[in-house]
C-alpha cells in the first residue's frame, strides 16, 4: 500500500506572502505530507513534508480572521484560513499526525540512550530502597529492645502495689483489669484480583460524535470483549459490547466510524481519524469480520490483502489465534507475521538490530532490577506493618503502666 494516501481534505484558502493575496482551493494530508492545490487552475501551491514542520499554532490574520499557521524549518511560514468545518477539526487533525510522525521516527540511538538513563535511575532507586530496608531492620531491632523495658517497670510497679512487708493483702490497690492487647489478629486481605479486561490494541485518535465539526482527542481500546472511547483525560466516553456494534465502516486507512442502531432514537456512532488505525484495522476484521465494510477511499487496504482465498482464510484463523492467545497469556502472538491478509506494512523498521539486541538486553536487565524492587517493597511492607503492631503494644503498656503510678502518688 501506498505511504502516501490522503487521510483528508478540507476546503480553505491560503495566503500569497509575494502577492498579497488569499487564493481559495483544498488543502490536503496524508501520512507523511501536507499540501495546498488551488480551485481555479488545480496547481500545488505548496507541498513538505510533515517531518519538516516545526510549530503548528491557531492564529488571527490582520487581527480578524482565524488561521492555523505552520512554521518549516528555515523559517518558512504558512498561513492557511477559511477552514471547513472548522479550524479546530482541521488543527486537531494535523497536529495528531505531526505528533505520531515525531513520535515514530525517533532514532535508535536516541531511544538506547533514553532506556540506559531510564535504567540508571532503576538501579539508583534500588540502591535507595536497599538502604531504606536496612534502616527499618535497624528501628526493628531497637523496637524489639525497647519492649523489653516495660516489662521490667511492669514487675517493679507489681512490687510496690503488693510489698512483701504489707500482711493484709496480696495487693494493696485493687485495680480494674486491663485489657490486653491481641497479638496475632489480622485482617485477612481479599485475594481476589482484579486483573485488566483482555487488551488486544490501544491506539491515539480524534474523536468526533455524530458530528464531524466537535472533534477532541482521545484513544480507541479494542478489547476481547469489545470496544472502549476514551478521552484525553481517560475517562470513558462510550463502550461498545462486542454483541452491540451493528457496522464498523472504513473511510480511508486512517479513519473509521463504528455504530450501533437504535429503534425509535438516534444510533449511538463515533467517527475516529488515527496515524495508528492502520494496525486497529486488521485486528478489528478478526473482531468484527462481517461487520466491517471499506468504503471507495479505502478499496486501497484490498491491494495489500493476499488474493488466494485458501491463504485469505488461513491468515485470518492464523491472526484470530495469535490475538486471543495474546489477550488470554499476556504473550505476544507467535510464528510468521508476513503476508498475511490482516497486517498492514506501512514503514521499514526504525531500528537497527544492533539497537534492537541492545534495547532488548537492556529491558531484561530493568524487568530483573523492577522484580527484586517488587519484592524489596514487599519485604519492607511486612516489615512496617510489624513497627506498627510493636508500636501500638508499646503506646498501650505505657498508658497502662502511667495509670498505675498516678495511683500510686
Amino acid at each position: 500500500m501506498s505511504r502516501d494516501v490522503c487521510v483528508h481534505t478540507w476546503p480553505c484558502t491560503y495566503y500569497l506572502e509575494p502577492q498579497r493575496r488569499w487564493v481559495t482551493g483544498q488543502l490536503s494530508l496524508t501520512s507523511q505530507s501536507l499540501r495546498f492545490v488551488t480551485d481555479s487552475t488545480g496547481e500545488t501551491l505548496v507541498s513538505f513534508p510533515l517531518s519538516s514542520i516545526v510549530e503548528i499554532k491557531k492564529e488571527a490574520s490582520h487581527f480578524i480572521f482565524s488561521s492555523i499557521t505552520v512554521l518549516e524549518k528555515g523559517h518558512t511560514k504558512h498561513w492557511f484560513s477559511s477552514l471547513q468545518p472548522s479550524r479546530n477539526v482541521v488543527f486537531s487533525i494535523i497536529k495528531h499526525f505531526w505528533r505520531e510522525l515525531l513520535l515514530s521516527q525517533t532514532r535508535g540511538k536516541e531511544l538506547t540512550g533514553l532506556m540506559a538513563g531510564s535504567q540508571k535511575r532503576l538501579e539508583d532507586t534500588a540502591r535507595v530502597l536497599d538502604h531504606q530496608g536496612q534502616q527499618l531492620d535497624g528501628v526493628m531491632r531497637g523496637l524489639d529492645k525497647m519492649e523489653s523495658d516495660p516489662e521490667v517497670a511492669d514487675r517493679l510497679l507489681t512490687d510496690l502495689e503488693s510489698p512483701a512487708w504489707w500482711p493484709f493483702s496480696s495487693k494493696l490497690w485493687k485495680t480494674p483489669s486491663e485489657a490486653k492487647p491481641r497479638e496475632g489478629v489480622s485482617v485477612k486481605p481479599s485475594c481476589e484480583p482484579f486483573g485488566k479486561e483482555g487488551m488486544l490494541i490501544q491506539i491515539p485518535a480524534i474523536i468526533s460524535h455524530r458530528t464531524e465539526s466537535h472533534v477532541k482527542p482521545g484513544r480507541l481500546t479494542i478489547l476481547v470483549s469489545g470496544l472502549e472511547i476514551h478521552d484525553s483525560s481517560s475517562l470513558l466516553m462510550h463502550r461498545f459490547e462486542r454483541e452491540d456494534v451493528d457496522d464498523i465502516e472504513v473511510h480511508s486507512p486512517y479513519e473509521i466510524s463504528i455504530r450501533q442502531r437504535f429503534v425509535g432514537k438516534p444510533d449511538m456512532a463515533y467517527r475516529l481519524i488515527s496515524a495508528k488505525m492502520p494496525e486497529a484495522i486488521p485486528i478489528l476484521e478478526v473482531q468484527f469480520g462481517e461487520k466491517m465494510e471499506l468504503l471507495e477511499d479505502a478499496l486501497v487496504l484490498r491491494s495489500a490483502r493476499t488474493s488466494s482465498p485458501a491463504e485469505k482464510s488461513r491468515s485470518v484463523r492464523h491472526a484470530a489465534s495469535g490475538l486471543m492467545g495474546r489477550a488470554l497469556h499476556r504473550e505476544p502472538p507467535a510464528g510468521d507475521r508476513e503476508g498475511t491478509a490482516l497486517h498492514l506494512q506501512l514503514s521499514p523498521p526504525s531500528l537497527s538490530e544492533a539497537h534492537t539486541q541492545e534495547l532488548t538486553q537492556i529491558l531484561r536487565r530493568m524487568k530483573g532490577l523492577a522484580l527484586e524492587a517488587e519484592s524489596e517493597l514487599e519485604r519492607q511492607d511486612e516489615v512496617l506493618d510489624g513497627v506498627t503492631a510493636a508500636v501500638d503494644r508499646a503506646t498501650l503498656t505505657i498508658d497502662k503502666h502511667n495509670r498505675r503510678m498516678k495511683r500510686l502518688t
